[in-house]
């Protein structure tokens, strides 16, 4: 199984407001970026949003440390899911993406790190950059009507 590491990062502005995410897939020295964004969504959206995008690149079953600044999508990943699985996801928000990111994960192990954000990790201050960009294109296009 391939060890890959999936570093993402996502950013609404307004939080609901025009948001965009940002994911880089490295396996060995190789590197894939990957951006999207969503003209009206939340923050915890584009951060769980970027994760997904992410695991549906892969092309086969892979061992993946995903790496975030989000307590919302690691916690969600490696402590709550089972919880809210059994319950539902009764009381959850965003219960499409999750539903999404299981479809997506399942096959894959995954492991999900948290890494303090703005603190001077490469990649994680690339993802957020990817996201902000993302978001402010998509924020320019709204303008323009």
């Amino acid at each position: 199984m391939k060890k890959i590491t999936l570093f993402s990062d996502g950013s609404a502005l307004g939080n609901p407001g025009p948001g965009g995410f940002g994911t880089i897939l490295k396996f060995g020295e190789n590197e894939k970026i990957i951006v999207g964004s969503e003209e009206h969504t939340t923050n915890n959206r584009m951060e769980l949003l970027g994760v997904i995008e992410g695991l549906r690149a892969l092309k086969e079953p892979c061992h993946v440390d995903i790496i975030s600044d989000s307590s919302y999508v690691i916690k969600g990943i490696n402590e709550w899911l089972k919880a809210w699985i059994q319950r539902d996801f009764a009381k959850v928000k965003n219960p499409d993406l999750w539903r999404l990111y299981i479809e997506v994960s399942t096959g894959h192990k995954v492991n999900g790190i948290w890494v303090r954000g703005h603190n001077g990790h490469v990649e994680n201050e690339r993802c957020d950059k990817l996201a902000r960009d993302e978001a402010e294109k998509i924020k320019e296009l709204i303008k323009r009507g």
